[in-house]
């Protein structure tokens, strides 16, 4: 599956996650506070919510702090107003670049990614410009432990997926974006919850670095990810695991 390493690439790449735990959880509080407002307050009938606060529990994200940010939302007691925004555009090398944004700016935030962009040898383009280059999916990812590769294929095929990749590390369930959230609620109900599950932006063709270009496109995506309106970035890019160990070096 194109952009399967790529994933491997950013985890790896993202070893000292820990030191942007109060961005993640600022991140994760929007998502919550906007899927409250657009649906029930109950994550077990807003799927929507339902996801964001597993993302949270997997944060370890305290309990309290999620029905806070839930209670807030529905609350209509002030509280700030999201929009969701999606930036797309051409990093270092050619290389597509998708973000995706909430934020209560559009101006600041259009022109925060901007500047990133800019300052790192990529360009911001208009909306599609970039999209062709990807397939939007639902991606459900287990633990290699957590069954079988044969269990896994056999139960996410019943469940409507597209697509497994198992590996001594994980399994990888890909899914259109309307059968989403069937996938992973057949698949929780028989694996317990998974490590993650959200719709990502699949690559369709990806792009090989060198170490200089690699280098260059990591500090950009570094940039964009310090973004506190940014939710969310994907490129389609590979570095091969050699170029990663060096730069990780």
């Amino acid at each position: 599956m194109a952009g399967h390493s790529q994933f491997k690439n950013i985890m790896h790449r993202k070893g000292a996650q820990d030191a942007r735990r109060g961005r993640l959880f600022a991140r994760l509080i929007r998502e919550i506070t906007v899927a409250a407002r657009q649906g029930l307050p109950d994550p077990a009938a807003n799927p929507r919510l339902r996801a964001a606060t597993v993302a949270a529990r997997q944060a370890n994200m305290p309990r309290d702090t999620v029905e806070r940010a839930i209670k807030k939302a529905v609350g209509g007691a002030g509280g700030d107003d999201y929009a969701e925004v999606r930036y797309e555009g051409y990093g270092p090398a050619g290389v597509a670049v998708i973000v995706e944004a909430l934020t209560d700016n559009r101006n600041r935030t259009a022109s925060d990614i901007r500047s990133a962009f800019a300052k790192h040898g990529g360009a911001l383009g208009e909306t599609n410009s970039v999209g062709f280059l990807f397939n939007r999916l639902g991606v459900v990812r287990y633990p290699a432990s957590a069954a079988s590769a044969d269990d896994m294929l056999e139960a996410a095929i019943e469940a409507g997926a597209e697509n497994v990749e198992s590996d001594a590390e994980a399994h990888e369930v890909a899914c259109a974006p309307d059968d989403f959230f069937a996938v992973r609620d057949a698949l929780e109900a028989r694996f317990g919850a998974p490590e993650t599950a959200k719709l990502e932006w699949r690559p369709s063709t990806t792009v090989t670095l060198d170490e200089a270009r690699a280098a260059s496109l990591l500090k950009l995506l570094d940039a964009l990810e310090d973004s506190d309106d940014v939710q969310n970035v994907y490129a389609n890019f590979d570095i091969p695991d050699a170029v990663m160990a060096h730069l990780s070096a």
